[in-house]
């Protein structure tokens, strides 16, 4: 008989017995999340709900449906806003525009979207190149919850200012706020700008391909995953690109956990944009 588990050991193995406990009641499959990203949501949300032991929160995962759901909005990212990196806008503007005029058709999935802005953004900015009318924009997340509210385009009005700031750096040249109405509280994006962006369901971990796109975004998601689920995004993401399609992705992340060099161009290495070979 193994001795005694280590504390550490003791909590690894209620942390295995949670997350398939989550997978086992909803379908959410968190195992291949980095672990030290799934350690920090599962102590705040032990604080939150005064929990006082894992354990205590795999009880709570199998008898009340209100805290599983909890726990997954724990684990899924929800970190966004309008123009992220106003760096990534612009190049995208300056170099890939160009080369998708020559398209009749674009086709653009943004990948873990949230609540949606970054779609937002890429809606805005095809809409001042021209480009809007013959686009489509697929945003996808895990979470219903946050789709739901992405639908609605609507944002929170003191956040409106920096998203100015993130456009106007990103190359933007009209006043941003004729995009927008607001009241006391919330900013309205224009209904144009929601006509060709549809919202829906998708996870990255167990879904597959659904499309053949010119342009793919998962911009800072990957990061929250270990390298083998990063492999089959980065493999989901190449077979969805048509040849000379675009990829995005956030500055810290990485394509290297695939021979990328047989798969891609690196367009702009700096902002992290891929062209398929």
């Amino acid at each position: 008989m193994k001795d005694q588990l280590s504390q550490e050991e003791r909590e690894e193995l209620e942390i295995d017995l949670l997350l398939q406990a989550v997978y086992r009641v909803s379908g959410f499959d968190f195992n291949q999340y980095m672990r030290s990203s799934i350690k920090r949501r599962i102590d705040n949300r032990m604080r939150l709900d005064r929990v006082r032991t894992v354990s205590g929160m795999i009880e709570k995962v199998l008898y009340d449906k209100g805290f599983v759901e909890k726990l997954i909005s724990d684990f899924s990212i929800n970190v966004t806003e309008m123009f992220r990196d106003p760096d990534f806008f612009k190049s995208f503007r300056t170099k890939v525009i160009p080369l998708l005029r020559e398209l009749p058709e674009i086709r653009i999935w943004h990948a873990g979207c949230s609540t949606g802005e970054e779609a937002f953004s890429m809606a805005i900015l095809l809409e001042e190149e021209g480009l809007y009318d013959r686009s489509k924009i697929y945003a996808t997340d895990m979470n219903e919850r946050v789709l739901e509210q992405a639908g609605k385009g609507i944002l929170p009005l003191n956040r409106m200012q920096s998203y100015t700031k993130n456009y106007l750096q990103s190359g933007g040249s009209q006043a941003f706020s004729e995009y927008y109405t607001t009241d006391y509280q919330f900013a309205y994006l224009n209904p144009s700008l929601l006509k060709n962006i549809t919202f829906f369901q998708h996870n990255l971990v167990t879904d597959g391909s659904f499309n053949e796109f010119h342009v793919i975004m998962c911009r800072n998601v990957m990061i929250y995953f270990n390298s083998e689920l990063q492999e089959s995004v980065n493999q989901l993401f190449y077979d969805s690109l048509s040849k000379g399609g675009f990829l995005g992705v956030g500055n810290k992340e990485t394509l290297r956990t695939m021979d990328y060099s047989e798969k891609y161009s690196e367009f702009d290495c700096r902002e992290k944009i891929y062209k398929k070979l």
